[in-house]
């Protein structure tokens, strides 16, 4: 079996913070966060109208020769990711990709706006369904689209896992390209939560802070969503080179578990496992690792365990490494925040600079972290992990190095 060594050669993103990777690392660089108070199109009692929502995007101005009739927002979102991206890896030109390139979506709930908008129309409307809203709504239609659109002909599906779903669908396509079953994968996260009804469900959980995302800080009170899309293009090394492509970062390791515990409350055992698997798969001693980007929620439960779990792994290297979640910057973005979270990473890479955790007030003796609090460091690392841990007890962690 073949043991490629695998690449970053492009990215992209559309958030809260604008559209592209410039826009969303200027944010997270300097703590400048897109929660605010949002409007919503019609209500459910919602009482928290809180959330990192993308603003003000045109799908038409990206691609203006494209039927957009049947693209939900999630695919719409997806699409002006994996555009850019396509862009910066320098493959524009080279469309359509075909069957060496695959397509891989992380996706939590997916088409919601659809299928809320669809049953509202037929239960308080009295509207009958539009005919596109099965092609709109269904779950894989951002990756079929994405391989529409660039034309790819190579596997292509989506991970559903919540909250880990995109940084699975990266860590199972590091895995292909580096077992030699494909050449390249256009990987993609992509969620449109920020609904009616998607913020009363969250809402209903009593996980939504009514004010501010605080990870890892005393006072915390919970999360807050976010929207938007992130893409990366990775590639076997050696693909990457015969084209002469630009190598942003390497892909170094993945490590996924399951709790097979409880379907919210998150396990130390199986987070401490998925992080030690991911370092293990790249050959790395955890004083390898320079920087954490962590999950991060601002829950109680999932940043006093993630921290327990950091200490686990890290052991006294923990006190020199910098760990910290720039949640509070995007909103959490449930199914894409893996690869927002994996894109913030290789550009903190990149520019050997650690983002901040904003809104932070004062250490929890449960969070006994170095967590950046407020303010980004300057600091050059080599290797930085990126974890992302899911309700249902679905953790994943990837293991990113520098490109050179």
């Amino acid at each position: 079996m073949a043991n490629r060594s695998v690449v970053v050669t492009g990215l992209g993103a559309l958030t809260t913070a604008g559209t592209g990777v410039e826009a969303l690392w200027q944010a997270a660089a300097e703590g400048v966060s897109g929660v605010k108070q949002i409007t919503l199109d019609y209500e459910f009692g919602n009482n928290l109208r809180i959330a990192a929502q993308v603003q003000d995007f045109n799908l038409e101005r990206h691609f203006p020769d494209l039927r957009t009739t049947f693209f939900d927002r999630v695919t719409m979102m997806a699409l002006i990711a994996a555009r850019e991206a396509v862009t910066d890896a320098g493959l524009a030109d080279s469309l359509p990709l075909g069957a060496g390139t695959s397509v891989i979506v992380g996706t939590g709930i997916a088409s919601l706006g659809t299928i809320e908008e669809s049953s509202r129309n037929m239960t308080l409307a009295q509207k009958r369904p539009d005919p596109l809203t099965v092609p709109r709504a269904m779950i894989s239609a951002s990756a079929s689209n994405v391989g529409i659109v660039f034309g790819c002909t190579g596997t292509t599906f989506v991970v559903s896992s919540a909250c880990s779903s995109s940084a699975q669908a990266l860590g199972i396509g590091f895995q292909m390209v580096r077992a030699g079953m494909t050449d390249r994968v256009i990987v993609v996260g992509a969620e449109a939560i920020v609904t009616p009804g998607g913020m009363k469900a969250w809402e209903m959980l009593r996980v939504l802070s009514p004010q501010l995302c605080r990870p890892f800080s005393r006072g915390r009170n919970g999360l807050l969503l976010g929207e938007g899309s992130a893409a990366l293009v990775i590639e076997a090394e050696e693909v990457a080179k015969a084209r002469g492509a630009r190598v942003r970062a390497r892909v170094l390791g993945y490590g996924t578990t399951s709790d097979a515990r409880d379907m919210l409350k998150p396990d130390v055992d199986g987070v401490t496992q998925a992080m030690a698997l991911a370092l293990a798969d790249g050959g790395l001693a955890p004083t390898d690792i320079g920087y954490v980007n962590a999950h991060g929620t601002a829950t109680i439960l999932n940043d006093s365990t993630e921290s327990e779990a950091l200490g686990r792994v890290f052991g006294d290297h923990l006190a020199s490494l910098p760990v910290s979640s720039t949640k509070p910057v995007h909103g959490h973005t449930l199914g894409a925040a893996g690869a927002i979270e994996a894109v913030v990473t290789v550009r903190a890479l990149e520019e050997g600079f650690v983002p901040a955790t904003i809104n932070f007030l004062e250490p929890d003796p449960a969070c006994p972290i170095d967590c950046v609090p407020n303010v980004g460091r300057r600091q050059a690392f080599d290797v930085a992990l990126t974890n992302s841990f899911a309700f249902g007890g679905i953790n994943a962690s990837i293991a990113l190095g520098r490109a050179a």
